[in-house]
C-alpha cells in the first residue's frame, strides 16, 4: 500500500464530498428541475467538462484498458472511434435536443409516438443504465482496493456509498461541477503518464507488443472488431445523459458549441488510454485481471509515486462522475416516465425532489447487486451499450431526422432489437464470438424502416415535437406552461 497514493485518493474523495455538500444547499437545489438540469445555467466550460467526464468513465479507463491490453493500441483506437464519430452526429442534433427540453429520452419518444413507445423505451434505458452504473462501482472498487487494505468487494461498497452521496446531494449542480474538476485532473494525469510509461519500455514500445497487437484488427476478424465499435457509437448518439447535459445549457448555441469542446477533449483521453493499456502488455505481461491494465501502471510502481497517485485519483474521478450521472439520469426515468406519467395527482416540485433522491438510492442498490454477476467490466459494458444502442438509438434518431417514421416502426424497432440481443447472447451463446450488435442493429433498423413504410403516421406524428417543446404532461422543464 502506497501512503502517497492513499493520501491523494482520500484527498480527492474529500474534495468531491465537500463539493457535493456545497451544492446540496437549498439555495442551489430547490426544485426537481434544479436537481435534473442545474437550473439550465451551466457555463460552457463546465458543460464541456461534464459531457467529457460523463462519457469517459469505467468503460474507458477500465473496460477500454482491458481491450487495449488484450488487442493492442490500433484495435483500441478502432474500439474508441465510436466516441468522436458519435459526437459529430451529436453536434448536428444538439440544437434540436436543447429546443425539445425533455426530462428524459422516453418523454421525447412519447411526444412523437405515444405512451406505449415511451414505456418500452423507459424499460430499455433502465436495464442499460443500471448495468452501466454497476460497472462504474466495480471499476471504482478496483482502484480503491489497489491502494488500501480493502478487498475489491469492500472497496466497491465504499465507492457505491460515496457516489450515491454525490448523486443524492446536489443533483446536476454537484455532478456537473465535480465532473469539470475531474476532467481537469484525469486529462492532466493521462498526458503526464504517457511519456513516462513509454520511456520505461526499453527497446521500443510498438515492436515489443505481441504480433497480433501490432495490427489494426488486434487478431479479431472484421465482424468481431465492428461488434466492439458499434455499441459505443450507438450509445453516444442517443445517450440520455448527453441529451440532459445539452438541455442544461444556457441556450441552443451553447449546447452545440459545447459538443465541439467535447469532441477534442475525447481525443486527449482515449489516445492515452490506448497507449497506456497496450504498454502494460510489455511492462506487466502477467496481469491476472486485464481490467486493471492502466491502474496497475500506477499501483505497481511503473510511474513515479505522485504521478501514479494522480492517475489513480483521476481514474476514480471519471468513474465517480460517470456513475453519478447515470444514477441521476435513470432516477429521472423512474420519476418522470413511471411515477409522474401515471399518477393522477399533481406532484409538487418539493415532492419531485424527494422522489428523485429516493430513486437514486434505489438505482444504487440495483446496480451494486447487478455488478456482482459479471466477471469483467468490458463484458458488462458491451452488453449494456448494446441494449441501449439497438433499442433506443434508431428510434431517437428517427424522431430527430426522419419525418416519415411511425409509431409502429419505432415500437417494432425497440422490440425486435432487444429480442435479437437476448436471443443471440443467451439462447444461441454468441456464435462466432460476434457481439450481438452485429445482428441486432440491422434487424432493429429494418424493423424501423419497414414498420414505418407499411403504416401511415398519425397527424400528431407529422412534425418533430421539439418545435413545440411541450412535455407529455403539459409542462416544460423549468415550469414553462
Amino acid at each position: 500500500m502506497q501512503t502517497v497514493h492513499l493520501a491523494i485518493l482520500v484527498g480527492y474523495l474529500v474534495v468531491m464530498v465537500v463539493a457535493g455538500a456545497y451544492f446540496a444547499r437549498s439555495s442551489r437545489v430547490r426544485t426537481g428541475d434544479d436537481f435534473m438540469f442545474a437550473g439550465r445555467r451551466l457555463p460552457r466550460p463546465v458543460l464541456i467538462g461534464t459531457l467529457l467526464a460523463t462519457w469517459v468513465g469505467s468503460g474507458t479507463i477500465v473496460g477500454g484498458a482491458n481491450f487495449a491490453y488484450t488487442y493492442g493500441p490500433w484495435a483500441a483506437l478502432v474500439f474508441f472511434a465510436g466516441t468522436p464519430a458519435g459526437i459529430i452526429v451529436l453536434y448536428f442534433a444538439a440544437a434540436k435536443v436543447r429546443a425539445a427540453s425533455r426530462y428524459t429520452v422516453p418523454e421525447l419518444l412519447e411526444a412523437r409516438f405515444g405512451v406505449g413507445v415511451r414505456m418500452v423505451g423507459a424499460v430499455a434505458i433502465l436495464l442499460a443504465y443500471v448495468g452501466i452504473t454497476a460497472y462504474q462501482f466495480t471499476g471504482g472498487g478496483y482502484i480503491v482496493s489497489l491502494v488500501t487494505p480493502l478487498s475489491e468487494l469492500q472497496a466497491t461498497i465504499l465507492v457505491t456509498v460515496v457516489v450515491t452521496f454525490l448523486a443524492v446531494s446536489g443533483g446536476l449542480f454537484s455532478v456537473a461541477w465535480t465532473d469539470f474538476l475531474s476532467a481537469l485532473l484525469i486529462v492532466f494525469s493521462l498526458l503526464v503518464s504517457v511519456p513516462l510509461v513509454l520511456s520505461a519500455v526499453v527497446g521500443g514500445y510498438l515492436s515489443r507488443l505481441p504480433a497480433a497487437s501490432q495490427t489494426v484488427s488486434g487478431g479479431l476478424d472484421a465482424m468481431q472488431l465492428l461488434g466492439y465499435f458499434l455499441p459505443l457509437f450507438l450509445l453516444i448518439l442517443a445517450d440520455q445523459n448527453m441529451y440532459q447535459r445539452l438541455t442544461a445549457a444556457r441556450d441552443e448555441g451553447a449546447a452545440r458549441s459545447s459538443t465541439i469542446g467535447f469532441f477534442f477533449g475525447a481525443f486527449v483521453v482515449v489516445i492515452p488510454v490506448a497507449i497506456l493499456g497496450s504498454a502494460a502488455t510489455v511492462l506487466l505481461p502477467n496481469l491476472e485481471n486485464p481490467d486493471t491494465a492502466v491502474l496497475s501502471l500506477a499501483s505497481e510502481g511503473v510511474l513515479p509515486t505522485v504521478v501514479g497517485g494522480l492517475l489513480l485519483a483521476g481514474a476514480l474521478a471519471f468513474i465517480v462522475t460517470t456513475a453519478t450521472s447515470f444514477m441521476l439520469s435513470v432516477a429521472g426515468n423512474m420519476l418522470y416516465d413511471f411515477y409522474v406519467r401515471h399518477t393522477s395527482k399533481d406532484v409538487s416540485e418539493t415532492s419531485r425532489l424527494k422522489l428523485l433522491r429516493l430513486a437514486v438510492l434505489a438505482v444504487a442498490a440495483l446496480a451494486f447487486a447487478l455488478g456482482q454477476f459479471f466477471p469483467t467490466v468490458l463484458e458488462l459494458q458491451i452488453h449494456s451499450y448494446t441494449i441501449y444502442g439497438v433499442a433506443i438509438t434508431p428510434a431517437v434518431l428517427a424522431v430527430l431526422f426522419w419525418p416519415r417514421v411511425t409509431t409502429a416502426g419505432a415500437l417494432a424497432s425497440m422490440l425486435v432489437g432487444t429480442a435479437a440481443v437476448l436471443v443471440w447472447e443467451f439462447a444461441l451463446g454468441k456464435p462466432n464470438e460476434w457481439n450481438s450488435v452485429i445482428v441486432a442493429l440491422p434487424l432493429s433498423v429494418l424493423a424501423l424502416v419497414l414498420g414505418s413504410l407499411l403504416t401511415k403516421p398519425r397527424t400528431s406524428e407529422a412534425t418533430l415535437p421539439a418545435a413545440a417543446a411541450t412535455g407529455a404532461g403539459g409542462r416544460q422543464p423549468g415550469g414553462v406552461e
